[in-house]
């Protein structure tokens, strides 16, 4: 489990570039894999070998400055009750404005780290300007141009410092974890209710009304496991549920701790936006994914309306689209096993490890069939397959010119893993490697 750093601050400081710079270094790596960046606002960077979550705040306002002014107060104060650092932006163009002291007034009470940083200093002139943040009360700054990334390097030397010593994960019990993610209202702790089938989580109809729990052993339908609940609880739970960001946060560190992600959603909203972020969320962290369409019972039926509605949701996917998607009805407990069952089997397929020997055999004959298309009039030769011993499927293929091989071609090689081998609800990493 890697910290929370989340960045606050006013619209046009430039928290996104700064947030950019930090990702892009890893993403580079971690996402070349299937090319998906689909959220803007959520990454993981590391510096000095520590991994961080890092969250920017900004982006999910969208609207004036005066819808803003009110926002601003509700992101300031989920980064103080969820990130483990805070870093708090500013401009050094603008200097210090009221929004700037606003901000400052709720972080001053706060006993966490945080960073404040003064963005767009890359002059000497620009240099003394920067003196005046002083005012803000929150005692040393940094000063950064996160356009060329100069000043970074101290801020995030002093970042890693400061962030949590996580200890190494302790000896876990084998036991698969799963999470239940989703948005407000889609039935989350109703479909834990009825799983566990007694009311250890008390459900209303208010949205955020769940209490805490992290990891919680479970033995339903003959299956152990360990649930790991996202509802990780709005103290003050009123306005809260109505920006995806928050929903999106909530989820965050629920689903980075888990094996198995069942992302319910409600039927009557569909596959929207905010179940989308979920969904790329754990496809990032190369969870398995099982997905619920809860309240299917309020859904008109046509003879086709179930298969009609997977193609809905599978297009929405792509290019992951290989993910169980089971219908259920928490109220009339309409296949609430068939989740759990699914659930085990997701996770059997993430932790799967297929013999070398396996894998060359079966492999080698469909690639011979169907070798990787030239490039540059070079011939690209594979020779030889293994499976990683990474806690999820990570394949390498060792052939001459590793960097020739195209996307298209490593997605046609993912999909034939899929057919042979049974990696449902698994994303699958594919590396190319020099023999």
């Amino acid at each position: 489990m890697g910290s929370i750093v989340a960045i606050v601050g006013r619209p046009n400081v430039g928290k996104s570039t700064f947030f950019n710079r930090l990702i892009q270094r890893r993403e580079a790596i971690v996402d070349a894999v299937s090319g998906v960046t689909r959220d803007r606002h959520y990454g993981k960077s590391d510096w000095n070998g520590k991994e961080f979550s890092l969250i920017d705040t900004g982006g999910y306002v969208k609207g004036s400055d005066d819808v803003f002014e009110a926002e601003i107060d509700k992101q300031v104060e989920l980064a103080i009750d969820e990130a483990d650092a805070i870093i708090f932006m500013v401009d050094v163009e603008t200097g210090v404005t009221g929004m700037d002291e606003d901000v400052a007034r709720l972080l001053r009470k706060v006993n966490k780290p945080i960073f404040l940083v003064v963005n767009k200093v890359d002059n000497g002139k620009r240099n003394e300007d920067a003196v005046e943040f002083y005012s803000l009360g929150l005692g040393e700054y940094y000063t950064i141009a996160s356009i060329n990334g100069s000043g970074t390097g101290d801020l995030l030397d002093a970042l890693v410092e400061a962030l949590p010593e996580i200890e190494e994960e302790e000896e876990r019990d084998e036991l698969p974890r799963f999470a239940v993610v989703g948005r407000p209202n889609a039935g989350k702790s109703s479909f834990i209710n009825t799983l566990i089938g007694e009311d250890r989580y008390i459900v209303t109809d208010v949205a955020g009304t769940t209490r805490d729990s992290i990891d919680t052993k479970y033995n339903r339908f003959g299956f152990e496991f360990n649930l790991v609940d996202t509802a990780g609880i709005r103290r003050k739970s009123k306005v809260r549920e109505d920006l995806e960001f928050y929903s999106v946060m909530r989820s965050v560190r629920a689903i980075e701790h888990c094996d198995v992600c069942l992302v319910v959603l409600d039927a009557t909203r569909g596959f929207d936006g905010q179940v989308q972020n979920i969904f790329w969320l754990a496809q990032r962290n190369r969870k398995g994914i099982v997905i619920l369409v809860n309240k299917w019972d309020l859904i008109e039926k046509e003879t086709q309306t179930m298969k009609e509605y997977e193609k809905v949701i599978r297009k929405e996917m792509e290019p992951f689209t290989d993910v169980p998607i089971v219908f259920i009805s928490v109220l009339t407990k309409q296949r609430i096993f068939k989740a759990i069952e699914t659930a085990v089997e997701v996770y059997q397929n993430r932790t799967k490890k297929i013999k070398t020997s396996k894998l060359n055999e079966v492999l080698l004959p469909v690639i011979e069939n169907y070798p990787p298309p030239a490039y540059k009039g070079k011939f690209v030769k594979i020779k030889y397959i293994m499976q990683l011993p990474t806690p999820q499927p990570q394949f390498a293929f060792f052939c001459n010119l590793p960097q020739y091989v195209r996307e298209p071609y490593k997605r046609f090689l993912e999909n034939n893993l899929r057919e042979l081998f049974d990696f449902k609800g698994v994303p699958i990493s594919i590396y190319m490697r020099k023999k």
